[in-house]
């Protein structure tokens, strides 16, 4: 068995002291939001305690579906670069960069420098600049990497998916498919009609769509709604679990759900794949991380909506 760990959008705070000419740029609108709102829901010592946590379940590789950073200043990008370090080694961890790691022009090319190792392919040939979409192959699980992060006008927070991208991806997913692979999608910006609103959508989602129809997938990890989601794609032989999953810093007691991450256990075989989800997260009432819910997504290869199991771990 092969367990998957996935966390999301970050947010590693506290913002660092920015300078005249950092805010003169969207940033002044991100920094005025951190300080309002984002600075008493998600700095403290909640994202410590479900790393904590996450380490002591050992998962077999870790997914980070972006946003690690807030306004994506060098600083920040550097810290970021620390924190992953903590989290562990490029080869037992992934990530894909989310719009807040492309926060302002330029920087989406300082986060590729900084944490290039946690987002490069098995290929050494892919190991310089934008390498996406990329393919690491652990054991059993190909775990593809897509990014949909870039720079937007204030108040946007958009993603792109191109049509260049989805060619490249569905050539990998097929290859992965010849092979047996359980195949791992991750993505920052859910690709789901609807799943946020109009500013924050992801614009090209249309060709994730049809590169999943066509090629297929066994499970899709996004973040950015700071949700937990369980959605459905259509594929060549049966549907595909898109799955979202709140911010690892939101503290409890906010309208969001509070810090969380998903433990994916994945056996079997080519066919035969099942798939548990078990989540774990912040208590309501602050009193450390427990289990919050587990769902079976896939038995014998095939999409069963959810269903719950009789030896589920008690709710938190």
């Amino acid at each position: 068995m092969f367990r998957l760990a996935h966390l999301s959008d970050v947010h590693l705070g506290p913002l660092p002291e920015l300078s005249i000419r950092e805010l003169a740029s969207k940033r002044v609108t991100g920094y005025v939001n951190w300080h309002r709102n984002r600075r008493r829901a998600m700095f403290g010592d909640t994202l410590v305690n479900l790393i904590q946590d996450m380490k002591e379940e050992a998962p077999d590789h870790v997914a980070v579906t972006g946003d690690l950073v807030n306004l994506a200043t060098k600083k920040e990008t550097l810290a970021a670069r620390l924190w992953l370090e903590e989290l562990g080694a490029p080869y037992d961890v992934s990530v894909v960069p989310g719009n807040h790691d492309a926060y302002v022009p330029g920087a989406l090319k300082r986060s590729y420098r900084e944490w290039h190792e946690y987002m490069i392919g098995d290929n050494p040939l892919n190991a310089i600049g934008n390498s996406f979409p990329y393919l690491r192959v652990r054991g059993k699980v190909a775990i593809f990497g897509v990014s949909t992060a870039e720079a937007t006008a204030p108040f946007f927070a958009t993603g792109t998916f191109r049509r260049g991208q989805a060619l490249a991806l569905a050539r990998l997913l097929e290859n992965c498919r010849a092979t047996g692979h359980f195949r791992v999608v991750m993505i920052h910006h859910p690709p789901i009609s609807g799943s946020t609103s109009w500013h924050k959508r992801l614009i090209g989602k249309q060709f994730f769509s049809k590169v999943i129809r066509d090629a297929g997938a066994e499970l899709v990890l996004h973040g950015h709604t700071h949700l937990d989601t369980l959605h459905w794609l259509r594929g060549p032989e049966c549907k595909v679990p898109v799955v979202g999953v709140p911010s690892a810093s939101q503290a409890p007691g906010s309208d969001k759900p509070a810090a969380r991450y998903n433990l994916f256990e994945i056996d079997g075989e080519p066919g035969a794949w099942s798939l548990i989800q078990r989540e774990r997260g912040a208590r309501a009432h602050g009193d450390g991380i427990g289990w919050i819910r587990e769902r079976e997504l896939l038995a014998e290869g095939h999409a069963i909506n959810a269903r719950p199991r009789e030896d589920a771990k008690p709710a938190a």
